[in-house]
């Protein structure tokens, strides 16, 4: 008999101009001092904007981090954190943007209320403390950091993606707005999609998938890839309106399985050449699938029958405008065979590695890596 232990505890506001509740949902759960965590760009299209107006209609004080970087470092925790002491006390922490400002906001919940540094809490649960009350706010339709419980934080020396998670520090509330992602470009777009679909088919076939997190990957499958073209051509909500909730329900299918050798794959590439993550990852998803056949071929068909699962998400590739080879995507980088084994030995050693269906030694990695 199949075992599996799934939370469902999460308040989730679908909807056009849901930022708008913001204010009463933060009042809700006692809020009144808030820190957010964001970027420049959500800052610059006014989507910051929106939600202090928001909140400052309900008389809460709001403080604002718009500094955090693409794959955040344990320096925009510690510069979020310094806000949130300078106005203290704060009382709820909003992630506004991409997974980076979700990441950071876990991140900043973390050393606020228990304390240390960022690389106390790599692995799970290890928090001993109540963390702060919070709510998830996406800006993109792929990361699905709302729906999870870990905030990937890197070390600024090393680039090394370092895992904290802990049941609290997942975002009780999250608004899922699509009008928030209509100033999205079409390549932006496209590249975090391509992240959202890989988590789908990734956790679907993961070594730790269950009959749940199944039901909640197959489901996003369905709405990324029936609207991925649509919300390319479209910057109307429909489209990404379906985007935002498949990207949801495939980080809630991460959350409760996990990834695999696309993702083990990725984190070296975009530490060492800087490539994207979505990127990295769409780099390596064609070439996983067809490694994995041999023992995930059947669910891999359950996911997608209408045809090769590897040559859809290609196809999928083609109309975002995603490169197939590396030396497409960084004219100067040269993937020489003497470099493949040091990219397989990083690989080796991410924490999603473990959870591919079919397991992997360096010279598989080294392979992989060799057809990009």
């Amino acid at each position: 008999m199949e075992t599996f232990d799934c939370e469902l505890n999460q308040q989730i506001i679908h909807g056009d101009n849901g930022i708008e509740r913001l204010g009463a949902l933060t009042r809700s759960l006692g809020g009144s001092r808030v820190l957010i965590t964001t970027d420049r760009g959500i800052e610059k299209v006014g989507i910051l904007a929106r939600a202090v107006s928001a909140l400052q209609a309900e008389r809460i004080a709001v403080y604002v981090f718009a500094d955090v970087r693409s794959n955040p470092t344990t320096e925009d925790v510690e510069a979020a954190v310094a806000v949130a002491k300078a106005n203290a006390p704060i009382d709820l922490i909003i992630g506004l943007g991409g997974g980076s400002s979700m990441d950071c906001a876990k991140g900043a919940n973390f050393l606020l209320t228990n304390g240390g540094k960022i690389e106390d809490y790599w692995g799970t649960g290890k928090a001993s403390e109540p963390m702060l009350p919070s709510i998830g706010i996406p800006t993109t339709i792929g990361t699905g950091s709302e729906a999870q419980s870990y905030a990937l934080i890197s070390q600024p020396d090393t680039h090394i993606k370092m895992a904290c998670g802990d049941k609290k520090a997942r975002f009780g509330t999250v608004i899922l707005d699509p009008t928030l992602t209509k100033t999205l470009p079409a390549s932006i777009a496209a590249i975090t999609a391509i992240d959202a679909v890989a988590h789908a088919v990734e956790s679907y076939v993961s070594n730790r998938s269950n009959s749940m997190s199944r039901v909640f990957a197959r489901h996003a499958w369905e709405l990324l890839n029936t609207h991925f073209e649509a919300c390319l051509e479209d910057r109307t909500t429909k489209a990404r309106s379906k985007m935002l909730f498949g990207a949801y329900l495939a980080g809630l299918s991460i959350e409760n399985s996990m990834l695999g050798a696309a993702h083990a794959c990725a984190n070296p590439l975009t530490a060492r050449y800087g490539v994207i993550h979505g990127v990295a990852v769409a780099l390596m998803l064609p070439h996983v699938i067809r490694f994995n056949r041999p023992v995930a071929s059947d669910a891999y068909h359950e996911l997608y029958p209408d045809g090769d699962l590897a040559d859809r998400i290609t196809e999928l590739k083609r109309v975002g405008n995603l490169p197939n080879r590396l030396r497409d995507y960084l004219v100067q980088c040269t993937t020489e065979t003497t470099e493949l084994p040091v990219l397989a030995e990083e690989a080796a050693t991410q924490w999603t590695a473990q959870f591919n269906p079919r397991p992997l030694n360096i010279s598989d990695f080294v392979k992989l890596y060799g057809q990009i």
